[in-house]
């Protein structure tokens, strides 16, 4: 009688429980992918802002806002005196203008929802690639032409090491481009 019940587990119920397993970690883990790598995550920001005006059509360079990358290990984001800058003369009257005056006017930090990050167990140095002449667009897409930003590239451990790997072919605007570090401890300190 137990032969009997344990073959009727091993020929029923075990392949049903492995196969509900099997799919439920395979939905499971491509239906969190852009939770795991960030591709596509594009979040509505508490003020409506263009990157494609202020970087595409004004040609506002990418540093004027996020300032230090060139310096500091992280991207600034900007804060509210920064948009100010120009928002005190210009364009004053547009809905979203008049959302971040009150920010400015109350001064509140806008709550920016963060877009591009690499996991907190990596060490990532902005100035680094920067010095180094690597171009936004590299690793942050085309945000000129984006009126919403979005994470257009993979920020997981393969697509750093690929760009170190293959960085001449990847980064063909750099004349002398080496190729990146890839011993662990350049990243996982």
């Amino acid at each position: 009688m137990k032969k009997s019940y344990l073959d009727y587990i091993l020929r029923n119920r075990l392949p049903v429980t492995i196969f509900v397993a099997i799919a439920a970690f395979a939905l499971t883990y491509f239906a969190s992918s852009a939770e795991r790598d960030g591709v596509g995550y594009t979040p509505d920001q508490p003020i409506n802002y263009s990157h494609r005006l202020h970087a595409g059509d004004m040609k506002i360079d990418c540093q004027y806002c996020h300032i230090g990358v060139e310096k500091s290990h992280h991207a600034i984001v900007p804060a509210v005196s920064t948009c100010m800058n120009c928002h005190t003369v210009a364009r004053k009257d547009r809905p979203e203008i008049i959302k971040l005056t009150e920010y400015y006017v109350e001064n509140k930090p806008l709550q920016w929802k963060r877009i591009h990050k690499v996991p907190d167990f990596a060490y990532f140095n902005h100035s680094v690639h920067v010095n180094k002449g690597i171009d936004c667009v590299s690793c942050h897409g085309e945000i000129k032409q984006m009126e919403k930003v979005g994470q257009m590239q993979s920020f997981t451990m393969n697509s750093c090491l690929n760009c170190h790997r293959d960085a001449h072919n990847r980064l063909p605007y750099l004349e002398k481009v080496k190729d990146g570090p890839e011993n662990c401890w350049a990243c996982h300190r």
